[in-house]
C-alpha cells in the first residue's frame, strides 16, 4: 500500500477524534501491536508520529502515520531531530541491499530522549535522563552476546540476525506500526527518518551542548565507520601513508581521522573534481581524479615507489576493491569498508567504546561537520534527497541531512 485510501484516512480522522473501540483495540492487536501502545502519549502529548516507509523497490517512499512506537526494557524513545541521507538507505531503496519490507531506513541520528522502556536499568536511565541529547549508532549491541561480551560490539550477532535478517529489535519484533490499520514496518536499524524511534541504549551516546543536532547526525555512521577502520582494522600509526578511494561520507571521515592520527601522506582518490577539492579542506595532501590518471602509477609516484601503508576502499566496488589492493606496499594493509572479511575487514566501530570517542574528536574540531552537510531538507523531502543521492549531487557524498525541524 502506498499511501491511505480515503475511506482510510476517514477512519484516521475519526480515530484522532475518540478512543479505539475494543474492536478496532482487537484488530490491531492481531497484527502484533500491544494495547498499551494504541493509546500510548508520550508525556501527555502525541499518540502518533509520521515516518518515511520504503514499500518495495521501484515504488516511491511515501510519509505515513504510525502509533507512537513504545520502548521495552533496555529500549529509549527518541524524539529525532536529524537523520542522514546515507548510501546504505539507498542501496536498499534499489533492491541492492535485501532487507525487509515495509521498512523505514534512516539509521544514523540525533535527537533528544522522551521515554525509556518499561524495567529499564537505573544505570540507564541516569546515563539517559528525559530531555538528554544523544547520537545513535547504526550498529546496535545487544551487550550480551558472545561479541558483545569480548567487546566486538562491531560483529553483534543480535544485530546481524535481528535487524539486518529480519527487520526488528532483539525480541523479534518490530516497534513500528501504521496508525491506519495496525500494520507492522520493520525498522532498518531504528528507522530513524521518522519524528520519533526506538534505539536499544548501548547504541546511544550523549551530544554535547557544543554540537548541534543537524551536522552532528554523521558521527552514527559515517565517522563511526571511518573511526572503526581506521582505529581497528587498519590499526593506522603517525607516519603512515593513507590513500582513501571514494570521498563519500566513509571516505570524508577517513580523511579527517587520518590527518588527527599523524599521517603523513593523505592521498584521496575520486572520479569527481568538486569531491577532490573539498578533499583537500579535510586533509588530503594528493588527490588522484581516478577518470584522468592511472591511480596505482599515480599512488606509486607520491610515495617514491613503496605504495601507501594504507589503504581504504569505501565504495565497495570490484574495480576500487582491486585498486586498493595494488595500491599497498609489502607488510601494508587493505581495509575494505563494507565487510568483515580479511584484507582486513571494517563494518562500523563499536558503540559503547567509540561513539564517545567520536564524539569528542568533532567537540575538539578534528571534523568540519558543517562541511559534510552539502544540503538540508525535511522529511517530505526525503525522496528527493535519495534521487539526488543516486545521482551523486553531492559533494562531501551525502546529499543531506535531514532537519527534523517539523518536529518541534
Amino acid at each position: 500500500m502506498a499511501s491511505f485510501s480515503s475511506a482510510c484516512r476517514s477512519l484516521v480522522r475519526k480515530l484522532s477524534r475518540a478512543p479505539c473501540s475494543a474492536q478496532v483495540q482487537r484488530s490491531l492487536l492481531s497484527t502484533g501491536i500491544s494495547k498499551e501502545a494504541v493509546g500510548y502519549h508520550v508525556g501527555g502529548g502525541p499518540s502518533y508520529m509520521r515516518g518515511t516507509v520504503f514499500w518495495e523497490p521501484g515504488k516511491p517512499i511515501t510519509i505515513e502515520e504510525f502509533h507512537m512506537p513504545l520502548p521495552k526494557a533496555g529500549e529509549v524513545l527518541i524524539r529525532t531531530k536529524a537523520c542522514g541521507v546515507c548510501h546504505s538507505d539507498l542501496h536498499v531503496i534499489k533492491g541492492e541491499l535485501p532487507f525487509a519490507s515495509p521498512c523505514v531506513v534512516g539509521h544514523e541520528i540525533t535527537g533528544e530522549v522522551v521515554e525509556h522502556g518499561p524495567n529499564t536499568d537505573r544505570g540507564i536511565t541516569r546515563r539517559f535522563p528525559i530531555g538528554t541529547r544523544v547520537v545513535g549508532a547504526f550498529i546496535m549491541p545487544c551487550g550480551s552476546c558472545h561479541f558483545c561480551v569480548k567487546g566486538q560490539e562491531d560483529l553483534c550477532a543480535d544485530f546481524f540476525a535481528y535487524n539486518r535478517a529480519q527487520g526488528t529489535l532483539y525480541d523479534g519484533k518490530t516497534r513500528l506500526f501504521l496508525r491506519g490499520n495496525g500494520k507492522p514496518v520493520f525498522m532498518y536499524s531504528m528507522g530513524g527518518l521518522a519524528e520519533y524511534c526506538v534505539v536499544p541504549a548501548n547504541a546511544l551516546a550523549v551530544l554535547p551542548d557544543s554540537l548541534p543536532y543537524t551536522e552532528s547526525a554523521i558521527l552514527g555512521c559515517a565517522v563511526f565507520t571511518a573511526y572503526g577502520a581506521m582505529r581497528h582494522a587498519a590499526e593506522l600509526r603517525a607516519g603512515d601513508a593513507v590513500a582513501v578511494i571514494g570521498i563519500g561520507g566513509v571516505g570524508s571521515s577517513c580523511l579527517q581521522i587520518a590527518r588527527a592520527f599523524g599521517a603523513s601522506e593523505i592521498i584521496a582518490i575520486d572520479v569527481q573534481d568538486e569531491k577532490l577539492n573539498n578533499a583537500k579542506k579535510l586533509g588530503a595532501t594528493h588527490t588522484i581524479n581516478a577518470a584522468k590518471e592511472d591511480v596505482i602509477d599515480k599512488i606509486k609516484e607520491i610515495t617514491g615507489g613503496m605504495g601507501v601503508d594504507v589503504a581504504v576502499e569505501a565504495l565497495g566496488r570490484p574495480a576500487t576493491f582491486m585498486q586498493c589492493a595494488n595500491s599497498v606496499r609489502d607488510g601494508g594493509k587493505q581495509v575494505d569498508t563494507s565487510d568483515q572479511i580479511k584484507i582486513i575487514g571494517s563494518y562500523g566501530a563499536r558503540a559503547r567504546q567509540d561513539l564517545p570517542q567520536v564524539i569528542k574528536l568533532a567537540e575538539n574540531g578534528t571534523f568540519d561537520l558543517e562541511n559534510a552537510v552539502s544540503r538540508k531538507c525535511t522529511l517530505e523531502e526525503a525522496a528527493t534527497a535519495y534521487e539526488d543521492l543516486n545521482r551523486g549531487r553531492s559533494s562531501a557524498g551525502r546529499s543531506s541531512r535531514l532537519c527534523k525541524n517539523f518536529c518541534g
